[in-house]
């Protein structure tokens, strides 16, 4: 097959660096192909000792042991053993589904200079979009909205002054790596600014290795809504819908809707066409998902 005039090697032993459901699904997914396409694509899961009975070994077509003196989780995590086992499995591409290794730029270049092939986004697209100040930058070079913000990292606390007072009370101090709710302070008071600088700065080192932060106007009785994006080897990027993920505690989704309820589909058209635009801005390629406020 030729992927953007370059040729690329067909995939006929598809490795999972995943557990659990996600390998299900990619396993029940390899098995539809066979059936429809007639296609010779195999299955290979990578499993530890604790999963050795589990029903996703059981069922791929091929299952190699990776271990960790570190544990099992460890084991998923781990550049040198992953790349050992994929190349004593004689892998043609991985899925890494989601968590562990999906979004290690670091992983998905030594996958592709050991020539296997990464079904997901390349290094540069998940460097851009994974920390968020960069994401913001794109975000307004591709005309996606954005909320006011310090235009960059916050260089100390009166830095962090400056700007709250130009955007205006309340705002929100927040983390540029990671995720998961951590390095986030929600600051209603100007009195309060210096303690959640401190904080989150704090939090986001101990996380993420990175303390960087930036501030942003607070939304207040806002949406969470999701678009997932689905795009091509060759330019082609389509949302194929969105959901509501407001309903959150400690930042962290307890609940999501779909499609978003109360909402226009004009609304959605918008929403999901930044969505799109931001993707194909950064070559994004695979399936993702834009969050937006």
């Amino acid at each position: 097959m030729r992927e953007r005039g370059r040729l690329v090697k067909t995939i006929r032993r598809l490795a999972i660096v995943n557990r659990g459901e996600a390998a299900m699904r990619c396993i029940r997914a390899v098995r539809s192909m066979r059936a429809r396409e007639g296609s010779d694509l195999e299955s290979i899961a990578l499993f530890t000792e604790p999963d050795s009975q589990a029903p996703f070994v059981r069922f791929a077509d091929h299952a190699y042991d990776i271990r960790s003196p570190r544990g099992a989780v460890a084991a998923y995590l781990d550049h040198d053993i992953l790349l050992a086992a994929l190349q004593k499995a004689d892998a043609d591409a991985v899925w890494p589904g989601w968590g562990f290794v999906a979004e290690s730029p670091e992983f998905v270049s030594r996958v592709t200079e050991a020539g296997i092939i990464f079904l997901g986004p390349t290094p540069e697209a998940m460097r851009s979009l994974g920390d968020k100040i960069s994401s913001k930058e794109l975000a307004k070079v591709a005309n996606v909205p954005i909320t006011d913000w310090s235009e960059g990292a916050l260089t100390d606390v009166s830095d962090a002054l400056e700007h709250a007072r130009r955007i205006g009370f309340p705002v929100v101090v927040k983390a540029s790596a990671g995720g998961g709710g951590r390095g986030i302070r929600m600051v209603d008071r100007e009195e309060d600014l210096a303690e959640a600088f401190r904080s989150a700065g704090s939090e986001a080192a101990s996380a993420f290795g990175d303390d960087r932060l930036f501030i942003e106007a607070r939304v207040l009785g806002g949406r969470h809504i999701e678009v997932q994006i689905a795009a091509d080897h060759h330019g082609n990027v389509i949302s194929v819908g969105s959901r509501d993920c407001s309903v959150q505690r400690r930042h962290q989704k307890v609940l999501e809707e779909a499609p978003p309820p109360g909402l226009s589909r004009e609304l959605l058209d918008r929403i999901e066409g930044a969505a799109v635009r931001i993707a194909t801005h950064v070559s994004y390629t695979g399936v993702g998902t834009v969050e937006f406020l």
